[in-house]
């Protein structure tokens, strides 16, 4: 349960405008989609689609490090990290299985002969879309655990977009379609709580210190 008193004595740090920001910005946070990327091994491009899902607001990504465990590239996510959960899986099965249990269906963005396109996709149903690796694409795991399959219709000779680019144009559309209907797919009050109270610890320097004050000043809430 979140600590209201720990909030309001964090988010009394910030300025006025940049608690409104933050407030802004969670109206339009989802956890209906989620991302996930497996086993990219061009660090930059888990970098970038990490800014996509900020940018369009996505709150996780999922990263699978099967194969190649690197650490988000920060220069190229340009802060997105600090706002963007992420969630770390060591398997493709393990993520898979974590998403399904949490209720989303699994996607796998890739052409395929039973696939949908992006602008016919059913949005109303909670979904984990899957991006693979620059070479070979998305696992024969994921492919045999996908509920549904979607593409970017492309009317060129190229048959394939760099996963940052193609999860760009997913996310945005997606988004955009989510925001205008009627499904309930903004974040719980108690999702918000949680969000304002980490990105308020991710704003504050020595974070460390202010929080070791608060304690001092409130022994019972240690």
């Amino acid at each position: 349960m979140i600590d209201l008193d720990y909030l309001a004595f964090l988010e009394n740090i910030l300025t006025d405008n940049r608690k409104e920001r933050f407030l802004e910005v969670l109206k339009n946070r989802t956890k209906h989609f989620t991302v996930a990327v497996e086993d990219v091994f061009q660090l930059h491009n888990t970098s970038a689609v990490m800014r996509s899902c900020e940018v369009f607001g996505i709150q996780e990504l999922n990263v699978i490090e099967e194969r190649f465990g690197k650490r988000i590239d920060k220069q190229i996510a340009l802060g997105a990290q600090k706002w963007v959960d992420i969630k770390r899986h060591d398997s493709v099965s393990g993520c898979i299985s974590s998403l399904k249990n949490q209720g989303y269906q699994i996607i796998a963005t890739t052409p395929h002969e039973m696939d949908c396109t992006v602008e016919k996709f059913d949005i109303t149903k909670p979904s984990a879309l899957f991006f693979g690796t620059e070479k070979e694409g998305l696992s024969e795991e994921v492919m045999k655990n996908a509920d549904g399959f979607l593409k970017i219709p492309m009317v060129g000779f190229t048959e394939s977009l760099n996963i940052s680019v193609s999860a760009a144009i997913i996310i945005q559309d997606l988004t955009n379609r989510l925001r205008r209907s009627d499904i309930n797919w903004q974040l719980t009050d108690a999702e918000i709580l949680e969000k304002r109270l980490d990105w308020a610890r991710n704003s504050i320097k020595d974070i460390k210190r202010i929080e070791a004050r608060y304690y001092e000043e409130n022994p019972k809430k240690n």
